[in-house]
């Protein structure tokens, strides 16, 4: 059986099969209720059309949450409202209404896993029974209805959607020619058409001087402050991620907020009262203990070519000094080439070769033909000892996940000055590690970031347990909303929010 059918998930009322199978449906799910409610819900009284009206208002109004009103066929039942059907097929379709769209707001419309092979969440569930009952018993429905959406930022989202729905017929868009990087001082036919994309994004731009092309010092300070607010190399520079940043429409911009307020209805309501959450949208990691953010940093996640996945796990602890042991796909792709060049091109960076996965017997690299290896069957295992140069640098946070990820030091600490920060192979790299820790103890156990610092600095392999496991929730937030609303945006540079947005649209199976 489809693990569906307990979950919520409905097709589409507006399938030409639908009103057969919820037939079908309706017979067992009024046999759930109808003993708790004694009628049905949506027919033959006025409390049940008036519970159907409800539902009515709600639906017209679902594109708030960037949910189609047209999903939950509801030309079909402004019909039978408006004619006063009260058969068992009206009751049908408001049944189907109603589960469908209390489930898509509440938990999702999509399935999360089933988007991308780079989320593997515990999405929340509803189940269809249950809704039936909790609809049945509510005093006030529509106040019910209401309380269907996630909370926390969720409305901020919402108002963020209405605004910027609001905005698109009013504005215009300057697309910005691709071509050589522009740079500071330069002249160049793009500078005017740069200006005018700017103020159509509400910036506040300068008035050109006497030469229009010239790529002046007080055009460069607005790009500079439009790319920090992307999450953009802030250089003054319009290359390819800036002008394709640019050319995002309001269009796809809206399409990112429904994307980010469909993942947040994926997540739980409470994230817990400690836990790390990453958000690999915006490059960031916050640590909340007793419900308060008691720490918060920049990160390094992974290319788009390698993207860091949404998960969630625990973290129990972390060790000094690792070694890494390299992934066989790394190996392949990217050390292969080396080490045909030279055998011993690795040497250098403190890394040795294993003749297999299950020992340590170390291999002579001369002694292996490496343009006879395939790099998609790497047989060796190469692993970096510890070290100044390590690619986890001085600390490994491990966690269980299916990709094999998990988040470290780094020996690259300039890439932290970098706007977009997505250059691991899926990892999260985190800028201050011990700092982290040091909040993660609190003082417990008798723990001393200096006693720590002093046994990387010896070099030594220690494992440290946290006094309390940490819930780790990893997600990919493009668009984040402050204190009173406003919403940031960063790019979308895995492509994941247009998937969700693609997904939602398809008709359910």
């Amino acid at each position: 059986m489809d693990d569906s059918a307990d979950s919520g998930y409905i097709e589409d009322v507006t399938r030409p099969r639908f009103l057969l199978g919820i037939l079908a449906f309706l017979i067992g799910a009024l046999g759930s209720f109808s003993s708790f409610a004694g009628e049905p819900l949506w027919v033959g009284s006025d409390p049940a059309r008036a519970r159907a009206e409800a539902l009515l208002a709600t639906l017209r109004g679902a594109s708030a949450h960037g949910l189609e009103p047209g999903w939950y066929g509801i030309a079909e039942i402004e019909k039978a409202l408006s004619a006063g059907d009260d058969t068992i097929a009206t009751e049908a379709l408001l049944t189907a209404a109603f589960v469908a769209y209390a489930s898509d707001v509440s938990t999702g419309r999509v399935r999360a896993n089933r988007v991308d092979g780079n989320i593997d969440i515990q999405q929340r569930r509803v189940d269809r029974a249950d809704l039936l009952k909790d609809a049945a018993a509510a005093a006030d429905f529509g106040a019910y209805l209401a309380s269907l959406p996630p909370k926390g930022d969720y409305p901020a989202l919402q108002k963020a959607l209405a605004a910027l729905r609001d905005k698109r017929a009013k504005v215009t868009f300057t697309p910005l020619p691709d071509g050589g990087l522009l740079k500071p001082g330069m002249s160049d036919p793009r500078v005017p058409l740069l200006r005018k994309r700017l103020a159509e994004l509400e910036l506040a731009v300068p008035d050109a001087g006497p030469a229009p092309e010239l790529y002046d010092d007080k055009l460069v300070a607005v790009v500079k402050a439009y790319q920090e607010t992307k999450g953009l190399t802030v250089d003054g520079i319009i290359g390819a991620k800036t002008t394709q940043s640019l050319n995002t429409t309001i269009d796809e911009r809206i399409e990112q907020i429904i994307a980010n307020l469909e993942r947040r209805r994926w997540l739980p309501e409470d994230l817990g009262s400690r836990y790390v959450l990453v958000n690999a949208g915006d490059y960031s990691m916050v640590f909340v203990d007793g419900g308060k953010t008691v720490f918060q940093s920049l990160v390094i996640v992974g290319t788009p070519k390698d993207p860091t996945p949404e998960i969630q796990s625990v973290m129990r602890g972390f060790q000094t000094n690792p070694y890494w042991t390299v992934p066989q796909s790394i190996s392949g792709e990217e050390y292969l080439p080396m080490l045909r060049r030279d055998p011993y091109a690795l040497q250098s960076a403190g890394f040795k070769i294993f003749e297999n996965w299950q020992d340590n017997t170390e291999l002579d690299p001369a002694s292996v033909d490496w343009n006879s290896i395939s790099p998609k069957a790497f047989p060796y295992r190469i692993r970096q000892n510890p070290g100044a140069g390590n690619a986890l640098g001085y600390i490994f946070f491990p966690f269980n996940n299916k990709y094999g990820i998990y988040m470290h030091d780094t020996a690259s600490r300039w890439l932290f000055t970098e706007g977009s920060r997505n250059f691991s192979h899926g990892c999260i790299r985190l800028q201050n590690p011990l700092d982290f820790v040091e909040k993660v103890f609190d003082g417990r156990s008798g723990f001393n970031k200096e006693r720590v610092r002093q046994v990387i600095e010896s070099g030594q392999q220690a494992h440290y347990a946290f006094p309390e496991s940490v819930a780790l929730h990893v997600t990919y937030r493009t668009v984040t909303t402050d204190g009173d609303g406003t919403a940031t945006f960063r790019d979308d540079v895995y492509g994941r929010d247009r998937r969700v947005v693609r997904e939602m649209a398809k008709p359910r199976s």
